[in-house]
């Protein structure tokens, strides 16, 4: 209510004019002055005078149009300063992600990122536990797999796989496992869960395994086959490298789960910001 009439009765002042001002701002000449006489009966001061060749300012006018100008010029300022906002990436970008993925993929390109857009900012937590994106404050978040149903957008950046694998070493003393029931005789090197997720004819199956190994570092298990310790299973981006050079091998090929996504998380909004939509288009032109 309080703001009714300023804008009209700034255009009046600055036009002279009811039927100029009613032209610069889209609306009825009759409409300009309704709101105008408004303002006055609210402020119960004259601001302009009226006759049929000129309308200027009064004492009270002149006084009043200066601070309603710095007003205007100040939502001015501040909308520009949104759509800037909106449109250069500038500020912090909350960010979360899984602890191994996130040192090897993520946090390199996340410097890379901040090289080509210095005025953000970037802080991000790894950890293998999900987070509540809305409630703990985060922007963005990586994950990998099939995600849960919710309220939030998904965009694909890449996809990882998971190898069975063993040393030279360890296949020539033991030989490769030709089916899974073969695996409970083989020594299986196990992280935080105990069974190993395969695909048989289509469907999806857990299998559970042991063996004398029980870690909760991707790397302490790598390590361990690498010395022909046993069998692990593992994504890519942890046996990659060593399937590559011969000093692991994969076995089980036949009932390797498909490709798992991975996938940039961000709460829902029409407005998405600069800074995390431009931070989502180069993990995706990066990671693609």
């Amino acid at each position: 209510m309080q703001w009714e009439g300023i804008t009209e009765f700034v255009y009046v002042a600055e036009h002279e004019s009811f039927t100029r001002a009613s032209d610069k701002l889209g609306i009825s000449t009759a409409q300009v002055s309704r709101q105008v006489s408004a303002l006055e009966a609210r402020l119960r001061v004259k601001l302009l005078y009226r006759t049929t060749r000129k309308v200027s300012l009064t004492e009270e006018g002149q006084l009043f149009y200066q601070h309603c100008r710095a007003v205007l010029d100040g939502l001015d300022n501040a909308e520009r300063a949104v759509t800037n906002l909106q449109s250069t990436p500038q500020g912090r970008v909350r960010l979360s992600a899984p602890v191994t993925f996130g040192e090897q993929q993520i946090l390199p390109l996340l410097n890379d990122y901040m090289l080509r857009y210095p005025q953000v900012t970037v802080s991000a937590n790894l950890t293998n536990q999900q987070v509540d994106l809305v409630n703990e404050g985060y922007d963005l978040a990586i994950r990998i797999g099939k995600l849960a149903d919710s309220s939030m957008m998904a965009r694909k950046l890449s996809s990882r796989t998971s190898y069975v694998c063993a040393s030279p070493d360890y296949i020539k003393k033991y030989g490769k496992p030709s089916s899974l029931e073969k695996l409970a005789q083989h020594r299986c090197l196990t992280g935080t869960l105990d069974y190993w997720r395969f695909s048989d004819q289509g469907q999806f199956q857990n299998v559970k395994v042991g063996g004398t190994i029980q870690y909760n570092s991707g790397y302490g298990l790598v390590d361990a086959a690498l010395k022909g310790l046993g069998l692990v299973q593992l994504p890519d981006y942890y046996v990659q490298h060593y399937l590559d050079s011969g000093h692991l091998v994969s076995v089980l090929d036949n009932y390797r789960v498909a490709e798992e996504g991975i996938w940039a998380v961000y709460p829902q909004n029409r407005h998405l910001s600069a800074k995390v939509r431009t931070l989502v288009d180069f993990l995706c032109e990066k990671m693609d």
